[in-house]
């Protein structure tokens, strides 16, 4: 497979299948083409069944493609699951998927631990050093689970993706059940820490302002494929029934062209 200089994930001539019992077997990808740049925020988008989850599963080498190549960090994506490749790939859960037994702090050291990658007296320093750079406090460290509000589950987790110094970060609807402030808040975050990090982000989200806040490129799941990846403007003049739908509906409209204050709806 050829890999683009600067791709840190390429997929190339993905099939997805699922086998059926007593049917056929369910495609859900087919001959499909994916790159993410180093550096950039790629958002994948697509209907229900358009196979987003299968998609970052294969990439995270959880899945194994029935026919293809997908290669990660210059890697087989099934090479993610080698030790030592938490270092490689940070991922934030839809719902932070945060251990409800251990406090914040030991949620953050987890991968730490398990791993050694730093002695031991320097595991815990580490962990307030990202519980910080993710806006929280050290009086925060010892809150369980349970005792946090949703923006503080999210940096939580954040701040867990982000505890090995991965160069890629994967985040599955990272502003999924926030208030829309909190979200703006936990995107300004994103933005922030995607700069100052130099990270690449493969990021799934159905929320348009999250989008386009934080989106390099939009990749467009389709007919089992990608058919278009390219900047918002350029996909916005792809013609395609889903791309109508999800940007150009009511919802959508609203998020491109929001109304100025005092304007009507």
């Amino acid at each position: 497979m050829i890999v683009q200089e600067d791709a840190v994930i390429e997929v190339r001539g993905l099939w997805s299948v699922f086998p059926k019992p007593g049917g056929d077997p369910t495609v859900v990808h087919q001959e499909l083409n994916l790159s993410v740049r180093r550096g950039e925020v790629l958002t994948l988008v697509g209907g229900s069944g358009t196979g987003k989850t299968v998609l970052l599963r294969t990439v995270l080498g959880l899945n194994t493609p029935a026919r293809g190549q997908v290669s990660v960090l210059g890697c087989p994506a099934a090479e993610l699951s080698a030790p030592g490749a938490a270092a490689r790939v940070g991922m934030l859960f839809q719902q932070g998927a945060l251990f409800s037994a251990f406090d914040v702090l030991d949620n953050i050291a987890f991968a730490l631990r398990e791993t050694r990658a730093l002695p031991a007296a320097l595991t815990r320093q580490a962990a307030l050093l990202k519980l910080q750079m993710v806006g929280l406090t050290p009086q925060d460290a010892h809150k369980l689970p349970a005792q946090l509000s949703g923006g503080m589950t999210k940096r939580v987790a954040l701040a867990r993706a982000l505890a090995m110094d991965p160069p890629l970060l994967v985040l599955d609807e990272p502003t999924a059940g926030l208030d829309p402030d909190s979200s703006d808040a936990f995107c300004a975050l994103l933005r922030a820490l995607h700069q100052e990090l130099g990270l690449t982000v493969l990021m799934v989200t159905h929320d348009l302002d999250t989008l386009l806040a934080l989106s390099t490129r939009v990749a467009v799941l389709a007919e089992r494929r990608v058919i278009i990846a390219a900047p918002v403007p350029e996909v916005l003049a792809f013609k395609h029934p889903f791309i109508e739908q999800f940007f150009l509906g009511q919802r959508g409209r609203r998020a491109l062209f929001p109304l100025p204050p005092g304007g009507e709806g």
